[in-house]
């Protein structure tokens, strides 16, 4: 199964999204199929070797709108319809306002007289010219036996304009055309304002996109490459790993690298969030998409295309943005009896005020405004606006957000567990002192070198940092122990360093005086003797109290899992004012503990960066992961702190909180809109150019509500 993202034109409200989905869904190699209205895609997985794109976008065709792969092609697309609705607005508006004359000049005391023929022409043009589309648009879903909001537009506008037509045949026939009493003005305005309402909530949509679109401009179009012993500006998509650029002052970086030459100050907050510009120095990697603001430096080139940061970062927006929130499912089910249930109230209403209240005109425009009044466009965009402008606004603050479940979700956390090392603590330990049982102490220097030399946890740079000058032995085997230690195997000679874990009984006492100092303990033994104990000690990470602090007043509580000895989780447990705290946990007791807090807490985080956290981000219902850890913890984990600080894990909950609280005012106000609504428009309270105007402006409000999530800030940027 591969996954595909395909634009979709012509979608108009949460009946659209259906249909799409329904036939797509039908195609048995077709899976996880879902369409956003917001974003106008759909993503879905396929079996390309019994499916073909082709196949996909017919279905689509089939449907009734317009698919295509080309994201360019569909942004280029999208211009054009806004200026040609532009044109139809104008042309709209110039038919539409001399109908309106009449009812505009009426409150004056001026009689206005427009002749019926005229009438006749200006909203005949609005209704079968300019709003072709909607007859299109409806004749499709009708086709597919379903209903949209072009269904209800051209029902209400058609029986406005046709009732007008039987008004001026019955006059000519038996009375005078003189005096007529028409609905013309009431179908073309309903068009006039749908299709304003629309141009509007495509302008507004595009808002919604913005922090793709910013993130997008920070690749440039060309770069300054080193060729033959010059520069040459060539264009970003010639670039090869290991190719050499020259990056200016107050230029992008262009790709991942590293700094090979010069020095450079690098402003990495459309990336991280982080304001501040950070020194960097031959050697230090950098980040596409970051700002060289002071002197140039020359870089290699470490990742290009898809692996850059960057194009994670755009990658995991967009799917976050695709996906559909767990809420939305109840939307989906109403939006699939919506339409079916409105053309039943209207006939309803039709029949029972043409038999017991009024006339059968009168009757006949109630029921066309119940038509127009109600639209499932509010419905089909209060989630998904939401979700957009949500997780746009985390990205910005440095919150990366993997799905929409991940953002829903986070308002209801309980309790959130945290590892200690390089997520409490800064993950960057220092060897503090070498215990020496052994007599030779370079013999266990270059032991401990050597075995070193083979990892990249924090103690084992820690270690090769303090015995840098120290020389290495040959190594000819080493084991990794999961979360335990390694065992390594020197000039036939089986060595063991790590934690206290599978000390026997006398070798466990020995040192266990040693670490109630709080200090982190690795022990280096051979066969059953220790040669040396190892003291580290690691800085808590500023702002880690001030994260715990927040969590209390939030009402969460704050629960710490390490693999470290019980005297160095119980110091940093007392220091952050943590009750509730693991120590010595395997990987796998990880899992076993985040089971348990669940059944406690119901809704539970886990905090971690390292590949032995990776089980236990996955098993919690969310995981936060550090953006300085493993690739495989940012994997298992829903949310990804793009800096290390932990202040982002309260904003990611606030921003969290505000997005669900948008949705569900949105889908109230979408809900109590129709409630409200339909009665009035069905009793003769509401005409049809009203109704029309209301349903135009419902979705723009649901729009412009997500969009006040830009208002929100993150405290952790100052």
């Amino acid at each position: 199964m591969e996954k595909l993202n395909i634009d979709i034109q012509g979608m108009t409200c949460a009946s659209c999204v259906r249909r799409v989905e329904k036939k797509l869904s039908k195609n048995p190699h077709i899976q996880n199929t879902v369409v956003n209205l917001a974003t106008e895609q759909v993503s879905l997985e396929y079996d390309k070797k019994n499916v073909s794109t082709k196949d996909i976008l017919e279905i689509i065709e089939d449907a009734g709108y317009k698919g295509s792969l080309d994201p360019l092609l569909t942004a280029k697309q999208k211009q054009k319809d806004l200026q040609k609705a532009k044109r139809e607005i104008i042309i709209a508006a110039i038919c539409t306002l001399p109908l309106m004359l009449p009812m505009i000049f009426m409150p004056l005391g001026v009689r206005v007289h427009i002749h019926w023929a005229v009438q006749l022409v200006l909203s005949g043009i609005v209704q079968f010219y300019i709003g072709k589309k909607f007859y299109h648009s409806a004749y499709t879903a009708l086709k597919d036996k379903a209903g949209n909001m072009e269904t209800l537009v051209v029902l209400g506008t058609t029986a406005a304009y046709f009732l007008s037509l039987y008004i001026i045949f019955k006059k000519y026939i038996f009375e005078s055309l003189v005096e007529l009493h028409l609905y013309f003005e009431g179908s073309a305005m309903v068009i006039s304002l749908v299709l304003l309402g629309k141009f509007l909530e495509a302008k507004a949509k595009s808002q919604t996109t913005e922090a793709i679109s910013s993130l997008q401009k920070l690749r440039p179009d060309t770069v300054t490459k080193k060729m033959n012993d010059s520069f040459q500006e060539v264009k970003l998509s010639e670039i090869n790993l290991n190719d050499i650029l020259l990056v200016r002052a107050g230029s992008l970086v262009p790709l991942d690298g590293e700094i090979i030459s010069g020095e450079a100050h690098i402003d990495e907050s459309m990336l991280t969030g982080e304001s501040k510009s950070k020194k960097k120095n031959t050697g230090d990697k950098v980040i596409g998409g970051s700002i060289n603001t002071e002197s140039s430096f020359e870089m290699k080139v470490m990742a290009i295309g898809a692996n850059t940061v960057l194009s994670k970062l755009i990658k995991m927006v967009e799917d976050a943005q695709a996906q559909k929130a767990p809420i939305q499912r109840l939307v989906d089910k109403v939006s699939s009896v919506f339409v079916p249930s409105i053309i039943i109230i209207s006939l309803l209403t039709l029949i029972i005020n043409s038999l017991f209240f009024t006339s059968i005109e009168e009757a006949i425009i109630n029921a066309v405004s119940v038509l127009v009044i109600a639209c499932p466009c509010a419905l089909g965009l209060a989630t998904p606006t939401s979700i957009m402008v949500g997780t746009g606004e985390a990205a910005k603050a440095g919150i990366l957000i993997k799905n929409s479940t991940a953002l829903e979700q986070t308002h209801n956390l309980k309790a959130v567990a945290f590892d200690k090392t390089g997520t409490i603590t800064q993950g960057k330990p220092s060897l503090v002192h070498i215990d020496y049982l052994f007599e030779n102490k370079n013999e266990v220097n270059s032991i401990l070198k050597t075995i070193e030399m083979q990892s990249e946890h924090p103690l084992a740079l820690a270690v090769l940092e303090k015995l840098k000058d120290t020389k290495e032995f040959k190594l000819q085997k080493v084991t990794n122990l999961k979360g335990k230690g390694v065992e390594a195997v020197i000039d036939g000679k089986k060595y063991y360093l790590g934690s206290k874990k599978d000390l026997d009984q006398n070798l466990h006492q020995k040192i266990s005086e040693k670490e109630k100092t709080g200090e982190t303990i690795s022990v280096l033994k051979a066969d059953n003797e220790i040669l040396a104990i190892l003291h580290f000690n690691d800085e808590i990470k500023p702002h880690a109290i001030e994260l715990i602090t927040e969590l209390k007043k939030l009402k969460i509580h704050p629960v710490m899992l390490t693999g470290d000895n019980k005297f160095s989780a119980k110091m940093i447990a007392e220091k952050l004012d943590i009750s509730t705290y693991r120590a010595e946990v395997l990987p796998e007791e990880k899992v076993d503990e985040i089971h348990a807090l669940k059944k406690k807490y119901d809704h539970v985080a886990m905090v971690g960066d390292g590949i032995n956290d990776a089980p236990a981000l996955a098993a919690a219902d969310i995981g936060f992961a550090m953006s300085s850890g493993t690739d495989m913890a940012m994997q298992a984990a829903g949310i990804t702190l793009m800096r290390g600080d932990l202040r982002l894990i309260s904003d990611a909950i606030s921003i969290s909180r505000a997005t669900y609280h948008k949705i569900v005012q949105n889908l109230f106000w979408a809900f109590i809109y129709n409630i409200v609504a339909i009665p009035l428009a069905a009793t003769g309270k509401l005409n049809p150019m009203i109704a029309g105007a209301a349903m135009a402006m419902s979705s723009v409000s649901v729009i412009s509500n997500s969009l006040l999530l830009k208002r929100w800030k993150p405290k952790g940027v100052k």
